[in-house]
């Protein structure tokens, strides 16, 4: 993983992707989801999935956190968390999420999918060990090029150091 975190740092990202999914307005999918952003300079933004009753008007989680770090002027960020209503760690980004993210994410920024089920309250042992059994119960971690490989990016269009200044 490109960047390490510490398990204090992941169970305190996942923590917050688990509290904006609990505020999450979905009542036409019930289908509730939480997104966590954490920037190089340690601020979590976070965000969750709003519906509305014309269906195109909705905006998921991951891109409600992403506007809301840049729109607070953050463009760096060390690490993503996801997670649903789904007790595995099965549901990834959308497609327009990827792309969406993809502007702002290097390719080896860690993508951490959470299940529902994941234990709140004391850090779990887990999280010193993410690819063990018992974590993959809970996360499945990948990298930003593994959620959306072959990606077109603000990079090639000659943009990237462009796209993250503040």
């Amino acid at each position: 993983m490109a960047y390490p975190l510490s398990p204090p740092a992941l169970d305190q990202l996942f923590t917050a992707a688990l509290k904006y999914r609990e505020r999450a307005y979905a009542p036409y999918s019930h289908f509730r989801v939480g997104a966590a952003l954490l920037t190089t300079d340690g601020t979590i933004f976070g965000g969750c999935n709003v519906e509305n009753a014309s269906y195109g008007g909705a905006i998921c989680a991951e891109r409600t956190a992403m506007t809301k770090a840049v729109s607070e002027g953050s463009k760096s960020f060390l690490a993503v968390a996801v997670v649903s209503d789904i007790p595995t760690p099965d549901c990834s980004p959308c497609g327009i999420c990827r792309q969406f993210l993809r502007e702002f994410l290097d390719p080896h920024t860690p993508i951490y999918l959470l299940g529902g089920a994941y234990p709140l309250g004391d850090i779990p042992n887990f999280l010193s060990h993410l690819e063990s059994e018992e974590a993959k119960k809970y996360v499945v971690t990948m990298t930003m090029d593994e959620v959306l490989p072959n990606s077109f990016g603000p990079d090639h269009l000659g943009l990237r150091a462009a796209s993250k200044k503040g």
